[in-house]
């Protein structure tokens, strides 16, 4: 049962915060810029007002989960740190005396009542309207791209993370007493799965027994990991590939098996609109949704910052989609422009002359364009040059065939709207608005290597997306606070 409106907490020690968490606390700063709640408002349907035991509270809950993305830790060590840490129980609205709750309800209320909520969006929503509010957001460019994510259960199998998982256990405990060695139980070496999880579960037991030991935090911490990932295996493991994941490519040579979170962000750093995908969906297709969104979320839009994964043609069409005149920053795919011709081949267009000049620095003297006009074939720009030059030229052993009577240069040109954007990747307003596409690049670092986005943390899109969702809401509200300040 949940009560009907929140409670205020008092206490006769609650001053003790004002001695204690300082002004310029993270958490404290939270809590003064954003008013939590909309969560009670999107998630009271899901409780029973009036029977059952009384709930906690859906924001506190909240704001466990949100403490877990910003400190990268896991349910047990949040609520233990949430016991002492005063930073802790001023952020979830606590008295300094009042006890904290049971991990396992982190596990529920993500099941239960985070089930079929759109998070993704409505966090995001929220941090921008703050962002819009302050008149933090000045710009109408959004960047946008695309961040891997390793399934939980790549690139090992469940069997391989359990042994990975007891190994740093055991390491930690050898480092504080090397007799227990002796008192251990022996390593699991077949290779059963049911095997691996009987001997974890009694290597928990034996150091979970030993309270001296197993209260010290290097030991605690990875005797925690391994029970979750216990508990975590125990449920999951007969899906121990990840049923939403899919192999993706970072490159022609390298792949991963996870997920893609398709990313809109303001030049001002704060991330506007996100999709989370399988790794094998491509970046491109994705624009719309994410430009959409966006505008949704009341960013107005002129130009679109990307790399050439959204040179396609749908995306370049947005440029004058519904007389919204945006422009679309990405350079168009070398084989667009170029062919594909390796580097020391490949030559330079003059926008102002209109032709291609070759590697020696000789201007085409013609162009012709090949090929007929609107039947599903595409025409063909072939530049001419001067012959009498090539005869002579340094770099005629890797351009010139000897008895050649006409040298020429040929470019496959699909569309308009790709000439077009040749013409326009050489304006300086491109040129400009490019330079500031690697702050999304630098976005992407910090949601994976600050906030552990750069795996999923369980498994299915579900919970991906409620991952992401954490973890763009926190980057977002500590970009507001540091424009803010």
């Amino acid at each position: 049962m949940l009560p009907h409106q929140q409670q205020l907490q008092l206490s006769s020690f609650s001053s003790l915060y004002d001695l204690i968490v300082p002004k310029d606390n993270l958490l404290r700063q939270i809590n003064e810029l954003i008013d939590f709640q909309f969560i009670y408002q999107e998630l009271v349907n899901k409780y029973c007002l009036n029977n059952g035991r009384m709930a906690e509270s859906p924001i506190r809950m909240f704001k466990y989960l949100l403490l877990k993305t910003i400190y990268t830790a896991s349910d047990v060590d949040i609520v233990e740190r949430s016991r002492y840490d005063m930073s802790f129980k001023y952020f979830l609205d606590m008295s300094p005396e009042e006890a904290v709750i049971n991990p396992s309800s982190l596990t529920k209320f993500r099941k239960l009542r985070l089930k079929d909520t759109d998070l993704l969006n409505l966090l995001i929503g929220k941090t921008v309207s703050i962002a819009l509010e302050k008149g933090i957001i000045k710009s109408k460019s959004i960047i946008v791209d695309a961040t891997h994510s390793l399934s939980r259960s790549n690139p090992y199998s469940a069997l391989d993370v359990l042994r990975e998982r007891s190994k740093l256990l055991r390491k930690a405990v050898y480092a504080i007493d090397k007799d227990m060695k002796g008192y251990l139980p022996e390593k699991n070496t077949s290779n059963d799965l049911q095997d691996e999880l009987i001997y974890c579960r009694e290597l928990e037991r034996r150091i979970s027994s030993e309270q001296t030991l197993s209260s010290i935090p290097a030991v605690k911490e990875k005797l925690n990991l391994l029970k979750e990932t216990l508990e975590d295996t125990e449920e999951n493991h007969i899906l121990s590939t990840d049923l939403d994941a899919r192999i993706g490519h970072k490159s022609a040579d390298s792949s991963f098996f996870g997920y893609k979170t398709h990313l809109a962000m303001t030049e001002e750093r704060i991330i506007t609109a996100a999709v989370v995908t399988s790794g094998e969906k491509g970046d491109g297709p994705e624009l719309p949704k994410l430009l959409e969104i966006s505008q949704n979320n009341g960013i107005e839009v002129d130009t679109i910052i990307g790399d050439s994964a959204y040179s396609g043609k749908e995306n370049l069409k947005l440029k004058d989609n519904q007389g919204q005149n945006i422009q679309v920053v990405a350079k168009l795919n070398p084989s667009i422009t170029q062919g594909f011709r390796k580097d020391e081949d490949k030559f330079d267009y003059n926008k102002d002359a209109d032709m291609f000049v070759c590697p020696a620095g000789h201007m085409a003297i013609k162009k012709v364009r090949n090929g007929r006009k609107d039947v599903g074939t595409n025409q063909v720009d072939t530049y001419f040059f001067d012959i009498e030059k090539c005869k002579i030229c340094a770099l005629k052993d890797n351009c010139y065939k000897p008895e050649a009577k006409t040298k020429s240069y040929s470019v496959s040109i699909q569309s308009n709207l790709h000439q077009q954007q040749m013409i326009f990747q050489e304006s300086e307003y491109y040129k400009e608005k490019a330079r500031q596409r690697y702050k999304i690049e630098a976005k992407n670092s910090e949601l994976k290597n600050v906030h552990g986005y750069n795996r999923a943390i369980s498994y299915g899109i579900d919970s991906m997306q409620m991952q992401g969702a954490l973890a763009i809401f926190t980057v977002n509200l500590k970009r507001i606070i540091k424009l803010n300040l």
